[in-house]
């Protein structure tokens, strides 16, 4: 699974890791991430982020 990044801080979203405190859990793929997800550090929507090469 390949990481995110956050187009507006520079977030990356670690599939493997997840986003547990926002009850995403580690081994959610981001197309698995709800579409009300935001960026937990600074609120961008999930359409703000990029696919990592």
């Amino acid at each position: 699974m390949k990481k995110w990044e956050c187009l507006v801080c520079g977030y990356v979203y670690d599939p493997q890791k997840g986003d547990p405190d926002n009850d995403v859990q580690p081994g959610t793929s981001f197309e698995d991430v709800p579409e009300d997800w935001v960026c937990p550090q600074c609120g961008a929507e999930k359409d703000e982020f990029e696919e990592m090469d």
